[in-house]
């Protein structure tokens, strides 16, 4: 007697609630977890062992496509193969997108990361910056293809154009390394990119436009009437001398307005060290107002509440108000005053910029942060801004 199939109805499948595994006949059974998760199983026996192959979730997967599936796999059975070999097979035959094989290598470096905010460096550069390659297949991706994401920032986003590039470039030699794609990278420089690129001394790499310090008062008095969080930010940015990751990225536990101190901790440091900001009251009185209108656990919030602000918004201010200079260049401006007007040590001034000083054995014996010192520093800095 023939076994009894098709069990289910898809009304069934998408109404049961009992977990455990409801059969459909033929090996295929609706899988129902406690949680109430549906997917689809298929159960058949080889060489006396139960073995299963899971065929995706209900959602992705109706029960019509579950049939044709496990008659698939009856049928490979019945010519004396393993489906789930088969499948693997057929996987591995499959070329990898750009996209997943950029996942994959940001995944296999986890080791060699120095902190979390590395890792999300290079996979927002390799998701929002060449997303126009990620769909494609590797082994598709011409020269034209690089250029494309390349060109439209080469000029204006140096830095970034450049690491982008380099990103491209390890992300199609790995896929190569697995046999995804063969013959000359397109992202290469030398040799290559270099002869259509304009080439790295012209642009700006490592330079950052910056406001003389004379002119910082005018400005901040100008930001001050500019609507919106992301010009509270810019000048929060100003005033702390900090960088424009470590402000959007600031949230609420990290914020002592009692003893006036911001926390930034090591993983969100481009020198994985925790830097603690004294901050001057003009600062206190813009965290302040912040907190009165709290919506998010970022003092920053984006226009999603659980988002902290764009990395891109305090830049849309400054082009707003037609300032010719870039968010980085007010640590330039900071640095400069200090060196010129006032007469706290180089190493005080470094410290207050979150920058490494002297040799790990100077560091090592070096165990304070001269906070107090950094405290009256800021201060300093933020009544000339305000002057």
């Amino acid at each position: 007697m023939a076994r009894q199939v098709q069990k289910l109805t898809a009304r069934t499948a998408a109404t049961v609630t009992s977990p455990g595994r409801h059969g459909d006949g033929g090996g295929l059974y609706l899988n129902v977890t406690a949680s109430g998760a549906r997917s689809w199983v298929f159960l058949w026996t080889s060489a006396g062992r139960r073995r299963e192959m899971g065929l995706g979730s209900l959602r992705d997967v109706p029960l019509a496509r579950a049939r044709e599936l496990a008659a698939s796999a009856r049928q490979q059975i019945a010519e004396g193969h393993d489906p789930l070999a088969l499948r693997k097979a057929t996987e591995a035959r499959r070329v990898l997108t750009f996209g997943e094989a950029a996942d994959a290598l940001v995944e296999s470096m986890g080791p060699s990361w120095r902190n979390e905010k590395h890792k999300a460096q290079w996979s927002m550069t390799l998701t929002v910056y060449a997303a126009p390659l990620r769909p494609k297949p590797v082994d598709a991706i011409t020269t034209e293809d690089v250029l494309g994401v390349l060109k439209p920032i080469w000029s204006k986003k140096a830095e970034t154009a450049s690491r982008l590039r380099g990103r491209i470039e390890r992300v199609l030699d790995y896929a190569k390394a697995h046999g995804h794609r063969s013959g000359e990278n397109p992202a290469r420089w030398r040799g290559h990119l270099d002869a259509v690129l304009p080439k790295r001394q012209k642009l700006t790499r490592g330079h950052h436009r910056a406001m003389p310090f004379d002119d910082v008062p005018a400005f901040m008095e100008q930001l001050a009437n500019q609507p919106g969080i992301a010009a509270r930010a810019l000048a929060f940015t100003v005033l702390t001398a900090t960088r424009t990751g470590e402000v959007i990225g600031a949230t609420w536990d990290e914020v002592d307005l009692v003893s006036g101190v911001w926390t930034i901790p090591a993983r969100r440091t481009k020198v994985a060290r925790e830097h603690r900001v004294p901050l001057s009251t003009q600062a206190v009185a813009i965290l302040t107002a912040q907190q009165e209108q709290r919506t998010s656990a970022y003092v920053f919030p984006g226009q999603r509440r659980d988002r902290p602000l764009s990395n891109m918004a305090m830049d849309a201010v400054l082009r707003r108000m037609k300032a010719e200079v870039t968010v980085h260049g007010f640590r330039s401006a900071f640095r400069d005053w200090v060196g010129e007007t006032t007469d706290y040590p180089r190493e005080v001034a470094e410290a207050a910029l979150g920058h490494l000083v002297g040799s790990e054995v100077e560091r090592a014996y070096r165990r304070g942060d001269a906070l107090q010192k950094r405290r009256e520093l800021m201060q300093a800095w933020a009544d000339h801004c305000f002057r």
